[in-house]
């Protein structure tokens, strides 16, 4: 096969939660550059719809349908209305997450509890969802999307003179998130749909100082990352240019976790 059939989407279909998002938004541009068909899923209409519009004005082929990952049978029901809108869905990326401990350390139990019946509970619920449907089709490729604080502690001295640091439930869940990939990539192995994972570093968000100059002087390459380092990882691994691919956490880090 040509290298541009292997990296082409076209014909494919897409779905994205969270990709209205900030990481979530240029992986959803990759798939649709690509040829994808791509839906946005999200909680409501005014999460997506801005980034829609600006996607369709480059004309890509992109959707928004409105889907709770965290309520199963809003799952159900946003695969079967994508499925006669289009086809079954190839690819799914899980960029979706919500962020309730503001307080990080100090945050309440319910904050915690919270986080978990979102996140935790969403990413069991739509790979399983997902994947039993692309298992019907005898293929798939399922992305999750860790951290690289899935792997590494976070280094607390880059928060020194700032106002924010890490939440607890963030590893945790980051975490869980590569195991996860890594149980489901066995357990769909024999419909030949493939699961990996993708741990991003820091995304550039204009940080304040000083926490920005501490984080860049830790990164080899010394930049936090921006939109365009997310989408060829996405492309990747959502074509066949990675078919013999699955069950691995990718670290796109920029060299964070090398030192």
């Amino acid at each position: 096969m040509h290298i541009n059939e292997l990296f082409s989407l076209d014909g494919k279909c897409a779905v994205v939660i969270g990709g209205a998002g900030k990481i979530g938004f240029p992986m959803t541009e990759a798939l649709a550059e690509a040829g994808a068909k791509v839906f946005i899923a999200s909680t409501n209409k005014e999460n997506w719809s801005k980034s829609v519009l600006k996607l369709q004005s480059k004309g890509l082929d992109v959707e928004g349908l409105t889907m709770d990952q965290s309520n199963e049978d809003s799952v159900v029901n946003f695969i079967a209305d994508v499925t006669k809108k289009f086809k079954v869905p190839d690819i799914l990326i899980n960029a979706g997450c919500i962020r309730p401990m503001q307080h990080f350390f100090h945050d309440s139990v319910e904050n915690w509890d919270k986080s978990m019946s979102v996140n935790a509970r969403g990413i069991f619920i739509t790979c399983r969802a997902f994947g039993n449907e692309m298992a019907k089709q005898g293929m798939g490729s399922i992305i999750n999307i860790s951290s690289v604080y899935g792997m590494v502690a976070p280094d607390m001295n880059i928060y020194e003179g700032s106002n924010f640091e890490t939440e607890p439930d963030y590893p945790f869940l980051k975490g869980g998130i590569i195991s996860f990939t890594k149980y489901l990539a066995s357990y769909f192995s024999k419909n030949n749909v493939r699961v990996n994972c993708i741990s991003p570093g820091g995304f550039f968000d204009n940080q304040p100082e000083p926490f920005l100059t501490k984080y860049v002087n830790k990164t080899p390459l010394g930049r936090m990352a921006s939109e365009e380092d997310f989408k060829g990882i996405i492309a990747y691994l959502a074509s066949d240019m990675s078919k013999y691919v699955t069950g691995q956490n990718i670290k796109i880090d920029g060299g964070w976790t090398t030192w």
